[in-house]
Parts: C-alpha cells; sequence; structure tokens
C-alpha cells in the first residue's frame, strides 16, 4: 500500500515557539493552530507539495491533523496521502500527532453510505483506518448532526469506536448549542471522553456563536477547534486588488466564487485591514488572533496552499489580546456599521 520509509528529521526546536491549549477539562492539549486536510491534500495536489506542507507545519509544533473520510478530491484522497505520508515521515512520531478524522457526509453510495447511522459511522472508520494505515485516530467526529437517526444511536456508534480501541477520543462537528448538549448527556452516561466540538467561526461568521455553541461548550468544559478562520481567503489581504490568477476563486471554485468579492464586502475586508496595519499584523494573523481570543477556542483549523501561509498563521500567536475599543470596531466593520 505504502512506499518504503523515507528519512525525515523533524526540527529540534518545533515545540519552542507553539502554544498548547487544554481541550475543554480533558487531559489532552492540542497545538493553537491546527492542520486542516480539507483543501490541497486531495490527488489534485502534487505529493512533493503536501510534503512542504506537514514538514512546515510539525517542524513549528504543530501536532494535529484533521479529516474526514470525505475530504479529496476524490472522497478518501486526503485520508489516503496523510496515511502515505505517516508511513514514510512520521512512522517514529506517531506519538506525537493527534489525528482526528469524521463521518456524516455521503462517501459512498446507497443508504448506508451518509448520515449518522451507526452502520455507517462504523463502517466508515474501519475504511479511514485501512486508508490512514493507523490502528487509531485520536479524535473520531460525527461530522454533521442527522434528522432522521435517534441521537441515541449516533452516539452509541461514538461510545463503540472507543470502546473498540479504535478511537481514543470522540467530538462533533456542526453541531449547534441545544443539540451538543443533548449529545454530551447521552456521551457521558456511556462514560465515553466526549472532548471537542468543530464548527465554523469567524470574524464574518458568526453563527456558531448565535447558535449557543460556544456558551455550552464552554459551561461543559468541551474544547472548540473551528475552521474557515479566514473565510476562504477572504480576511486576507489576497483579494484588495482583485483576483489573482493563482488564487482559490481561480483554482477552485467549489467553496469561494467570485461573486463573494462585493463591493460592501470588499469595504469591510479594507477596513479589517487598516485595523489589523494599526495592531502591527496583516489581516490574517489579526483574523486567527480573533478566535484565539476567545475563551471557548482551544484551536483554529488552518488550510493552507503554501507552506508560508503556515508561518504567516504562526504569526498571530505574537498578539492575541485585544483592546475593548478593537473589540468593538471590528464587530461594527463585520456588521456593515
Amino acid at each position: 500500500m505504502f512506499e518504503p520509509t523515507t528519512t525525515y528529521t523533524p526540527a529540534p526546536t518545533r515545540y519552542d515557539g507553539m502554544t498548547y491549549n487544554r481541550c475543554g477539562n480533558s487531559g489532552l492539549k492540542l497545538p493553537a493552530l491546527s492542520l486542516g486536510f480539507w483543501h490541497n491534500f486531495g490527488d489534485i495536489t502534487p505529493y512533493e507539495h503536501m510534503k512542504q506542507l506537514v514538514f512546515t507545519a510539525f517542524d513549528n509544533g504543530i501536532t494535529h491533523f484533521d479529516l474526514a473520510n470525505n475530504y479529496g478530491p476524490e472522497p478518501g484522497a486526503a485520508e489516503r496521502n496523510c496515511g502515505r505520508l505517516l508511513h514514510e515521515y512520521f512512522r517514529g512520531h506517531r506519538d506525537e500527532l493527534i489525528i482526528s478524522t469524521k463521518a456524516g457526509y455521503e462517501m459512498w453510495q446507497g443508504p448506508y453510505g451518509d448520515w449518522g447511522s451507526r452502520k455507517y459511522l462504523l463502517a466508515s472508520l474501519d475504511q479511514s483506518l485501512e486508508r490512514l494505515g493507523l490502528d487509531y485516530v485520536d479524535i473520531f467526529y460525527h461530522h454533521r448532526p442527522d434528522p432522521e437517526t435517534p441521537l441515541e444511536e449516533t452516539m452509541g456508534a461514538l461510545a463503540q469506536a472507543v470502546s473498540s480501541g479504535k478511537a481514543l477520543y470522540v467530538g462533533l462537528s456542526n453541531y449547534d448549542g441545544p443539540t451538543m448538549e443533548k449529545a454530551a448527556a447521552i456521551l457521558q452516561e456511556m462514560h465515553v471522553p466526549f472532548i471537542i466540538n468543530q464548527n465554523k467561526f469567524n470574524i464574518f461568521d458568526r453563527r456558531t456563536a448565535e447558535n449557543g455553541l460556544l456558551d455550552s461548550a464552554e459551561r461543559l468544559g468541551k474544547g472548540v477547534i473551528t475552521f474557515s478562520p479566514l473565510q476562504q481567503g477572504l480576511l486576507t489581504n489576497r483579494y484588495l486588488n482583485g483576483v489573482p490568477d493563482d488564487s482559490r476563486i481561480k483554482a477552485d471554485g467549489r467553496f469561494l466564487q467570485e461573486n463573494a468579492l462585493t463591493p460592501e464586502r470588499l469595504a469591510q475586508i479594507r477596513a479589517l485591514n487598516d485595523l489589523a496595519a494599526d495592531r502591527g499584523q496583516t489581516l490574517a494573523e489579526m483574523s486567527v488572533a480573533w478566535l484565539l481570543h476567545h475563551p471557548a477556542v482551544t484551536t483554529v483549523l488552518v488550510g493552507a496552499s503554501k507552506p508560508q501561509q503556515i508561518l504567516d498563521n504562526i504569526g498571530a500567536l505574537k498578539n492575541t489580546e485585544f483592546s475593548d475599543d478593537e473589540l468593538r470596531r471590528i464587530d461594527e466593520i463585520a456588521a456593515g456599521k
């Protein structure tokens, strides 16, 4: 399945500059930044490029690699490529890594390859482990709520993932506050180590705060990992002067289209960019720092198409403090005021 192991020597200083935050009330600590495999780890990305991304991340203390069964393209490709990377370069560092994956979106044809049934989740986990070349993952998530499957069944599948030794911890993704609280009660009764929620959250997208997830997680002692911190690149200086030819909008329009750059949105981006400059940060750095400033947020999930983008995101850790006036101004800009 994999090629012979290849030598990789991580930077001996890799833990010196990274912050590690406790994940809720659990014993697990996660790096303030985690590397997401949602983009740039499918079969359309050169393998050599993937190598440089993961080497840069690990060399700088990013120990958490986040995947899902359907990440690609094609579905399964990101796990398969990650498995190859782990086998070839990280076999001696497995215990330094947190590997997470998920199931909940469509993965294969027929009635058993989607949503949240026991049949789907446990079959998917077995497939994920095979692609990753691992005996277990550190965190296994249900990727999205299933409106038709009883919550008890879905949570029972997560419980079996842990009891079988195929996952150490479990998480929930894209759940709102009230649904997460119901799930947490079920998992607590079954003594399942549910420790983390993964939801979209950034300066422009506040739904995770508005639906009660952040408040519930903080009150129940659960961690939060946020994805899309830069709103697919809008919360950077990348589009201030038009759409570059090598941008995600041009290269991969699945998740961000050019019509997202309205005059109103561009004005907001420019105002936020000015505020970031006043703080001595780039807009991307300020956007990540804004998330880490929130007491409920454990780690921010970052994607990258270039190694330098990972280093740029790490720069946000230098200043995660905000004045009340800065926070108020960010809220006003995001609200279009």
